[in-house]
C-alpha cells in the first residue's frame, strides 16, 4: 500500500498546505472574518488619538503662556491658586464634588 500512496504524498502535502493556509485566511488574526473587530478597535485607537492630540495642543498653549517671554499672569495666578490651593478674599469659592464636575456625554455643549 505505500507504494502507491508514493506518488501521491506531495499532491496530500500541497492539499494539507492550502488547507491550513485557507483556515489561516479565514479565521486568523489577520483573517477575512475578524475585519470588524479590527475596524471597530481601529476606530477606539483614532478617538484615543484624537482626545490625546487635543490634550497634547491644550498643554502646548498653557506651557507657552508659562514660559518667561510671554507669561501669562493670569495662568499664572490660576495655577498657583490650583497648586497652592489659595484663593483671592474676593472671590467665590463653590465647592463641587469630581463626580459633578464632570459633564456627561449626552449634553449638549
Amino acid at each position: 500500500m505505500p507504494e502507491r500512496m508514493k506518488p501521491y504524498t506531495l499532491s496530500l502535502c500541497l492539499l494539507a498546505a492550502v488547507l491550513y493556509l485557507g483556515v489561516q485566511a479565514l479565521t486568523g488574526e489577520r483573517g477575512l472574518l475578524g475585519a470588524a473587530e479590527r475596524d471597530s478597535l481601529l476606530e477606539q485607537r483614532e478617538t484615543q488619538l484624537h482626545d490625546l492630540t487635543e490634550q497634547r495642543q491644550d498643554l502646548e498653549v498653557r506651557v507657552r503662556y508659562l514660559r518667561s517671554e510671554s507669561l501669562s499672569r493670569d495662568l499664572l495666578e490660576e495655577r498657583a491658586r490650583a497648586v497652592l490651593g489659595f484663593a483671592d478674599p474676593r472671590d467665590y469659592v463653590i465647592r463641587v464634588s469630581a463626580a459633578a464636575a464632570q459633564p456627561s456625554k449626552s449634553a449638549p455643549s
